[in-house]
């Protein structure tokens, strides 16, 4: 357990440098949970003889993905990112992977954002796919919890997105950037990877076939991550520059609340204009 506790101590999160550029965990991880997502939703697709083409799966997920790197970027920059003006003054430096002339990679995304990117891209898409679009909703719902679990993965090897302060025999020395101690955290990254994205991930695919419209795992699944998020980061660091509301409340959580309303809204949306589908037995 020793060890466990000092990983970041022993762990380089640097996994290839090649001189030029540095490749790091988190990009592996990263494109893991992109490939991932995808791999699964085209299973699903066949697994339940989901009348949804290869072809119109795989330019949805460049959609999509577009979608979330521009949400998450953009919403990071407008909620958490402490250089807010900066950035509006000069967007051109939002997407600027190069930091004095070294690559560091584009640092800050927000989940919150990713969501709201993803939307925007799907609704743009369902303008051209219109009677598909529901069906696929639900693939991305099974989909991307399962990706999902990369990602933070990713975010605990590039020791970010750090735990709040503890003593439970399994946290994680983590270097304070201001003390420059070494401060015992709870591991919340992977918190969030088991709770948003393996339970959920189980839940969704036990369900999937209860579901009475097509859309319907989509906006379940907006509610449990929701739920999910609001619970973990209690265990998870508020963000530096942001702090608590009211003493204990994180932007993180203000925004989750935010999104199970609108995912309630949006279950009761679907419901009125989809069509209602034959429930399958398990």
């Amino acid at each position: 357990m020793e060890y466990w506790n000092h990983i970041y101590e022993h762990f380089n999160p640097i996994a290839l440098d090649l001189g030029f550029i540095s490749v790091h965990w988190y990009g592996i991880m990263y494109i893991s949970a992109l490939l991932t997502a995808l791999w699964f939703a085209k299973w699903i697709v066949k697994r339940d003889n989901m009348p949804i083409s290869e072809e119109i799966l795989d330019n949805y997920f460049i959609w999509i993905e577009i979608g979330i790197i521009l949400g998450a970027r953009i919403w990071y920059i407008l909620f958490y990112d402490p250089n807010t003006s900066y950035y509006l003054l000069h967007p051109w430096q939002i997407f600027n992977p190069f930091q004095n002339g070294e690559f560091v990679g584009i640092r800050g995304m927000s989940y919150h954002g990713a969501v709201v990117g993803a939307s925007v891209a799907s609704y743009l898409f369902a303008r051209k796919h219109h009677g598909v679009i529901y069906k696929i909703l639900d693939v991305v719902a099974l989909a991307v919890p399962v990706g999902f679990v990369f990602g933070r993965i990713g975010n605990f090897l590039n020791q970010e997105l750090v735990g709040r302060a503890t003593n439970v025999p399994w946290g994680i020395y983590v270097k304070d950037p201001i003390s420059h101690e070494f401060i015992l955290r709870h591991p919340s990254q992977l918190y969030e990877g088991f709770l948003e994205g393996i339970v959920i991930a189980i839940l969704i695919y036990l369900y999937r076939n209860h579901r009475k419209f097509d859309g319907a795992l989509i906006a379940i699944y907006g509610v449990m991550y929701g739920i999910a998020r609001f619970i973990v980061e209690f265990w998870r660091e508020a963000d530096v520059q942001l702090g608590y509301y009211d003493g204990w409340i994180t932007m993180g959580q203000i925004q989750s609340l935010v999104m199970i309303a609108l995912s309630i809204a949006l279950y009761f949306f679907f419901k009125k204009h989809s069509k209602p589908r034959e429930l399958n037995s398990l």
